[in-house]
């Protein structure tokens, strides 16, 4: 989200706000007093919502009431429910038309989208539900658990995001006042730099994370900082949502750089979907950032405030003759919920892991979850430290243990098996691809952490050593493979690259029992049963822990390419048109004519840069005449992007196509 959206989504979430007050008896119809003091009566739960508000979307679909969803605005990826669900534009700009398509019962929209969704005003019941605090948005899940009637789910998310946030209010306790680190959240806007308003809910993360965040004096959403102002304060922690990375620029500038977080190098940043609304991970999110601002106090055992033990198990169903149980394990080590994948074999066996290579006498596999206020907590102990410190705790024999770690929560565990007469195999996947995805032979090699796509291969066959060995090249290829069906990108230069992994996957390949096997490569049976469980694995562990399918808005997959639209559409728009160009644009793309192109334009680009593609010459005049059908006549006059970001020349060329023919499009209104 980028500094004018900053702005809008400001005005959104910490809009002035009325807890709902429900009537005194809790027989319907439910009634209470949205954000707006209007007056609300549901009737009965709603079978077909809208949401515009990315805040309420997580809400409903972590309510378990994805079924009543029909329809949501680009901006909202995750809860991986959202994938597949009508899109009726973005946050600033959704369509009243796609909107009323749906025949919504009940529509839930910020003060902010009231212009827009004028022209369904008493046709369609709209709720405006806005969070300015942890206690409200507290106080709206319970509310939407009583519209869905999902009190249970609410009340269990709110116990548990209160748990966190209790643990991390005892950890920083033990800090003294005098080390408490200065906290700012800074947005980029052009050469100025703005926070969250001293009443903001970030400010409350801030505080409740053990952070001392500023006072500036000034109320809202975000509020502009002056240079002098900002090195008063002088944050020693500095933190942004993924968005910010590119506006992380003006803290090198005069002005801005002399501060100590910017000498320390202590500028951190987090996901959108959790420092720029309050939800329903508001403890998440406060562990994280505590973590991050007070990690050397964090990874000193004394200062736990929880046992480091085991807190409950839950068994898992494989259908395998030598299993003796399979379970997830949760646990809380470092005074983190981690979660653990377990399986006990009836007798010893050998394994291959990519991680600790060829082990016999093996009688537990286990793929381990770190949360991520745990990374960096314990690396100092190096790979050896962190497994002998977890399995301790987990109460496995270390000698007869092998183990996988990894960042990607346990909860999103794909189960897959694949069979073919009386041969099976089971491909156990956990999988993330946000922050590290690579591409291998092209990105560069820069650190080394534990795993985050994971595999552990079981069957019900015996393979020999050779066969373990040559099964990971067929699980590698199928994990590839996934990957590009994905389209999933390289964090690092997604513009022209497709990722072939994370940098940081490992494999585990259990020896098993049954027939012998000795060839598990892409001709025999058995192969094709690990590449097919695999690949199928990988997909739903994508989806399940970040909520990408294939079939995704093309919105979002320009995101993943780093292409930021409204950062395009504020550097070619005439004055006072940025507003008026974005919707246009916004418009287009949720056509499928104008998607398809972009989406082709996105194929045609990756091949060009594998110089599949030799000559753009027909391309050229694809785009010449897209513009001039958007214009509504002749191709529209030349028009060049900004040179930041770089893109790709096909891309760049259907981009421009777009914009040009929405530009004209605009002056054609105006006359």
């Amino acid at each position: 989200m980028k500094p004018l959206r900053h702005l809008a989504a400001g005005l959104l979430f910490l809009a002035a706000a009325c807890l709902p007050a429900r009537s005194a008896l809790a027989a319907p119809p439910l009634q209470f007093t949205d954000s707006r003091g209007q007056q609300v009566t549901i009737a009965a739960s709603p079978r077909r919502v809208v949401s515009l508000v990315p805040a309420i979307t997580e809400m409903i679909l972590r309510l378990g009431a994805a079924d009543r969803l029909v329809g949501l605005t680009y901006h909202s990826v995750l809860p991986p429910a959202s994938a597949g669900k009508a899109v009726v534009g973005g946050f600033l700009h959704p369509d009243p038309e796609l909107v009323a398509a749906l025949h919504p019962d009940l529509v839930f929209c910020a003060a902010l989208q009231q212009p827009a969704m004028a022209p369904l005003a008493g046709r369609v019941q709209m709720v405006d539900l806005e969070s300015r605090t942890i206690a409200e948005a507290f106080a709206h899940l319970r509310l939407l658990g009583e519209i869905f009637n999902r009190q249970a789910a609410a009340a269990a998310i709110i116990a548990e995001e209160k748990r966190q946030l209790r643990v991390i209010a005892a950890k920083v306790a033990k800090i003294p006042p005098g080390e408490r680190q200065r906290v700012a959240r800074f947005i980029g806007a052009g050469q100025a730099l703005m926070v969250p308003g001293d009443d903001s809910f970030q400010n409350e993360y801030i505080r409740a994370a053990g952070g001392r965040p500023p006072v500036f004096g000034k109320k809202g959403p975000f509020v502009t900082v002056s240079p002098a102002a900002w090195r008063r304060f002088n944050p020693q922690v500095i933190y942004g949502c993924e968005s910010d990375r590119q506006a992380v620029k003006i803290l090198q500038q005069p002005g801005w750089r002399e501060v100590d977080a910017v000498k320390n190098g202590r500028i951190f940043f987090f996901p959108c979907d959790l420092t720029c609304r309050a939800a329903t991970h508001e403890g998440y999110f406060v562990s994280w950032l505590a973590a991050r601002i007070y990690r050397h106090q964090f990874e000193q055992l004394a200062n736990n405030v929880l046992p480091e033990k085991v807190i409950g198990k839950r068994p898992l169903e494989i259908g395998l003759d030598y299993i003796r149980q399979a379970e997830i394990i949760d646990s809380d080590i470092r005074d983190f919920r981690n979660r653990t994948l377990v399986l006990e074999f009836k007798r010893p066996l050998a394994v291959v892991s990519t991680l600790e290579g060829e082990r016999r006498g093996i009688t537990r596999v286990a793929n381990h979850y770190f949360p991520p206020p745990s990374w960096g907590l314990g690396h100092h102990l190096g790979l050896a430290g962190l497994r002998s410190h977890t399995l301790e705790v987990l109460g496995l024999p270390a000698a007869k243990t092998a183990i996988l770690f990894t960042g990607a929560d346990m909860n999103n565990l794909a189960v897959v098996h694949r069979s073919f007469r009386d041969l099976t195999v089971y491909a156990l996947v956990t999988a993330g691809v946000h922050s590290n995805a690579v591409r291998m032979a092209e990105d560069i090699g820069r650190y080394y952490e534990p795993g985050t796509i994971n595999i552990i291969l079981l069957s019900n066959a015996r393979l020999s050593r050779r066969a373990m060995t040559r099964a990971l090249i067929s699980a590698t290829e199928a994990k590839s493979c996934a990957l590009a069906d994905l389209d999933i990108r390289s964090s690092y230069t997604g513009k022209i690259n497709r990722a072939t992994g994370t940098g940081t996957d490992n494999i585990i390949v259990v020896a098993g029992e049954g027939v012998a096997i000795d060839n598990t490569g892409g001709h025999a049976k058995m192969g094709e049963l690990i590449a097919r469980a695999v690949h199928q694995g990988v997909i739903e562990a994508i989806y399940r822990q970040n909520g990408i399918v294939a079939r995704r808005p093309v919105f979002q997959r320009l995101a993943e390419r780093g292409v930021d639209l409204f950062a395009l559409t504020a550097a070619v728009a005439p004055a006072g048109r940025i507003a008026a160009l974005h919707q246009e644009v916004e418009r287009l793309l949720l056509q499928p004519r104008y998607a398809g192109f972009l989406e082709t334009a996105m194929a045609i680009s990756d091949d060009c840069q594998r110089h599949l593609v030799c000559s753009l010459e027909t391309y050229d005049r694809w785009c010449q005449t897209v513009a001039g059908e958007i214009a509504g006549g002749q191709p529209p006059a030349g028009l060049r992007l900004p040179a930041e970001p770089q893109l790709p020349p096909a891309l760049e060329k259907a981009l421009e196509a777009l914009y040009r023919g929405a530009l004209a499009r605009l002056q054609t209104r105006k006359k």
